[in-house]
């Protein structure tokens, strides 16, 4: 991992890296493993960084819970990556731009921005698979992490990340490209991915059985606690502490149970933490806001 800021690149600037070249063309398509590495070639890989790319895009603007996990994620990745392990963000976007904060949250990154419409590049690698990612980034990489179900074409190893499967349970309450690509693809891309990542064991077991993927594929990465646990406060902290919810408030955040619990614990218990929610509220929350 170099040190310093992150690599901020322009819309025709690559960050150099390395000698080698990337020789394949997106002829090759989505399906098809990586080709296999001439013996020269796998000599020069020995010698060289293995090169991680994380999708960035969803932490782009306005951060959700899958917004701030991959910022969290990044930022870990680069504090503990070990040496010959070079971690690298990808983002793309017709008007938004990485965050200046980004230096700071995750130093000696490299950051590749590409001024490309989101939802038209994903129309095209959700179902065509085509351009590689080695066609918008000087590659090659050896594992491109997706920070969605659906796969990033690439000639190196590929990571999804499906943090439940609410949109195949209850695709009434999806819209866009959720609803138009996840249901119908994500069992297809998860059998080709070399790598899930989830965020609770539960989700882990669904996508076993849902996806029909094997358990070892899946890898568990709970969220971890928030940095501003300190906070600068104005009034003395709770003795009692908090039961805190974080996230929009929707339907498949289940948070009707949550004050469903938490009105049966208050009528059997004098001392218990107040319950604090917190997040984005659409018009569909307005039966919670109320109680």
């Amino acid at each position: 991992m170099h040190s310093g800021g992150p690599v901020r690149e322009g819309k025709h600037k690559t960050v150099p890296q390395g000698s080698g070249t990337n020789q394949h063309t997106d002829g090759q398509g989505l399906g098809e493993p990586p080709a296999a590495a001439c013996p020269r070639r796998r000599a020069l890989l020995a010698f060289r960084h293995v090169r991680v790319l994380l999708d960035y895009r969803p932490a782009l603007r306005d951060r959700s819970g899958v917004g701030e996990y991959v910022h969290e994620l990044a930022g870990a990745l680069a504090a503990t990556a070990p040496p010959d392990h070079r971690l690298e963000l990808f983002t793309s976007s017709w008007k938004d731009r990485p965050h200046p904060q980004l230096a700071t949250d995750a130093p000696g990154v490299a950051v590749h921005d590409r001024r490309v419409p989101v939802r038209v590049l994903n129309w095209w690698w959700h179902r065509a698979g085509v351009p590689r990612i080695e066609r918008l980034v000087r590659g090659p990489f050896d594992v491109v992490h997706a920070a969605h179900p659906l796969l990033i074409p690439t000639v190196g190893a590929r990571v999804v990340t499906i943090h439940d499967l609410d949109f195949l349970d209850h695709a009434e309450r999806t819209g866009a490209e959720v609803r138009r690509d996840y249901s119908s693809l994500v069992q297809k891309h998860a059998t080709r991915a070399e790598g899930i990542l989830t965020s609770s064991e539960h989700s882990a077991q669904r996508i076993v059985e849902a996806l029909s993927v094997p358990r070892e594929h899946v890898m568990v990465a709970p969220p971890g606690p928030p940095r501003w646990t300190a906070g600068g406060r104005r009034t003395p902290r709770n003795p009692l502490g908090y039961v805190l919810f974080v996230g929009t408030l929707e339907p498949r955040k289940n948070l009707g149970a949550l004050l469903d619990a938490y009105t049966l614990l208050l009528a059997q218990e004098a001392d218990i933490p107040p319950l604090k929610v917190a997040g984005r509220a659409p018009a569909s929350a307005a039966p919670w806001l109320r109680r």
